[in-house]
């Protein structure tokens, strides 16, 4: 019921913009262009706003408007660059890194930005009461892992120290190479002590320091309005120190968990951009001449959390027969509209050059004997087996597919069930299914952002799966390695040992699949589909993708 009433909210949107784009006479998409307003699907409804609490995509987008971290990503390189912090510098080992803070950075309030609030932050960020699912983020820093599991309680000892307002000094245990791109993470953002602290304890979470009207912020962009299940609305920052730059006026987001409702809603001058589409929408759109479909890398993994403390998925025999049953090439050809890529690791290929494990192949007849080994010759005594998505055609079409391929191939029935996303989310937080849809998008380029996933008891490890060997060869052997050669080696024995052990069956690698109207320029592709609204701008002159943006 609740999915119900959530894809009719999604519909209601497309039509509330549709009766006012007619009855003022303009779309949302020709009145946006004129006054300087980008209206940009963003999927699910979030979660949440506060950047140590929260876990997804559509959060990660909101959150990277409101807020800037020390370090931002250049969106067609990926590269970090001056963000808060106006420079830095490395010491000799790499091991101690010397933040200069931006003396123009300002929250929204007008209170300067300094190296104390990242340390505070830092704190809270870590601290074993937050609940942080994104605290190991910050565990390459001096004694962070410490601090978070309870070991020491003395945050003096972690090492990140304000040495003065503008200068922040940051110990790391081992050299990072990642490490500067963290700074772009939300997970390592500051946030405004006072607001926090006014709105209860400064671990609590979801309180009201994140409403409109009550937040602090110190990015390109204010929250104005955040109207649940319709709409979140930010102004341009009249305090952010690089506001020269944005040329946007307003960004307003629409949770659009209704892929056919949002294609509509683009189609008839709604929506800017779209956060997806629908499958089969995507020949069509791929067939125009000038289309405004883009499909890009994405550095990113489809697949399915397994349960592996629930019978039956708690046999590594039952996990790898159905990973192995699992016709990827025909899925994605028939299902997917060739917009991805069959995936047999966590890992994507190509994340620096790293080449992740094959252990395993589309094999029926080596599933089959592993069903029957594990006591389920020909599905005979199957006990039921549940595959839990969040709301959204692209997942049901999916476990739909997957739901016949095991029943056709192993005999046995699987049910599916559809959740509201922070429904879902809440599931897969308290490990309440035996199968359960997952995707993982890099927050940095580089292997270790997905085998950290699944260090025993990790924030985002919903599996149940502990290896001490895993933990020791990510932990210890990976960040004493002397090469990146000599690293990567040692994340492809941990990939090995992951994959065969399958606290998850891999499905896809996922490409980034936007409608984008011709008015949008400055949204570069990346690997990571990061988006950068200080860089973005509408061209109400430009008619055609092909044509050049106007400066």
């Amino acid at each position: 019921m609740a999915s119900m009433f959530r894809a009719l909210a999604a519909l209601s949107i497309i039509v509330t913009a549709l009766l006012v784009g007619c009855g003022g006479g303009e779309s949302n998409v020709e009145r946006g262009n004129r006054e300087g307003v980008l209206h940009y699907g963003n999927g699910s409804e979030p979660q949440g706003l506060d950047p140590h609490v929260v876990t997804g995509v559509p959060e990660n987008i909101l959150i990277r408007a409101l807020f800037e971290g020390l370090a931002v990503k250049n969106p067609a390189t990926l590269e970090p660059e001056p963000g808060v912090a106006k420079s830095w510098e490395f010491s000799e080992d790499r091991r101690v890194i010397t933040f200069h803070i931006n003396p123009e950075a300002r929250w929204s309030n007008g209170d300067p930005v300094t190296a104390h609030d990242y340390v505070w932050s830092w704190m809270r960020a870590l601290h074993p009461q937050m609940g942080n699912l994104y605290a190991y983020m910050l565990f390459p820093v001096k004694n962070a892992e410490a601090f978070f599991s309870g070991e020491i309680s003395d945050f003096s000892e972690v090492g990140v120290k304000a040495r003065d307002a503008l200068t922040l000094v940051v110990t790391l245990t081992e050299p990072t190479p990642y490490f500067l791109q963290l700074m772009d993470h939300y997970s390592t953002f500051a946030v405004h002590r006072a607001t926090i602290e006014k709105h209860g304890k400064f671990t609590d979470r979801f309180t009201q320091w994140t409403r409109e009207g009550n937040m602090v912020s110190n990015g390109p962009f204010q929250l104005e309005e955040w109207l649940l299940n319709r709409r979140i609305t930010m102004r341009k920052s009249d305090t952010y120190w690089d506001r020269d730059r944005v040329r946007l006026n307003k960004v307003i987001f629409y949770p659009t968990e209704n892929a056919v409702s949002e294609e509509r809603g683009f189609r008839s001058g709604q929506l800017h951009v779209t956060a997806t589409l629908p499958l089969d929408k995507i020949p069509v759109y791929q067939a125009q001449e000038d289309s405004p479909y883009r499909q890009d890398p994405y550095l990113g993994t489809y697949f399915y959390l397994v349960n592996t403390k629930r019978p039956p998925m708690d046999d590594v025999r039952v996990r790898r027969a159905l990973a192995m049953s699992v016709d990827r090439d025909t899925l994605i050809r028939s299902v997917l509209q060739n917009s991805a890529v069959p995936a047999y690791s966590i890992t994507p290929p190509g994340a620096l050059g790293y080449v992740p494990p094959k252990t395993f192949d589309y094999d029926l007849d080596k599933a089959r004997q592993l069903m029957a080994e594990a006591g389920y010759p020909d599905g005979e005594g199957w006990p039921g087996m549940e595959i839990v998505y969040n709301t959204q055609e692209a997942h049901r079409k999916i476990a739909v597919a997957l739901q016949q391929m095991w029943k056709d191939e192993l005999n046995i029935d699987v049910t599916i069930s559809n959740q509201e996303w922070k429904v879902y989310l809440d599931s897969v937080t308290n490990m309440e299914f035996d199968l359960a849809r997952r995707g993982w998008i890099g927050d940095f380029v580089d292997p270790q952002n997905f085998l950290d996933l699944y260090l025993t008891d990790g924030g985002n490890n919903n599996t149940g799966y502990a290896s001490q060997r895993y933990d020791e060869l990510i932990r210890l052997k990976a960040p004493q390695a002397r090469s990146r050669e000599e690293r990567f080696a040692v994340f492809y024995e941990a990939e090995k040992m992951l994959m065969e052990d399958m606290p998850i069956i891999p499905i896809y690698t996922y490409t980034s699949k936007h409608l984008v109207h011709p008015s949008v320029c400055g949204l570069s592709p990346n690997l990571m589909d990061s988006l950068n609204l200080r860089y973005v701008w509408l061209d109400p002159d430009r008619r055609s993708v092909s044509e050049p943006c106007e400066k």
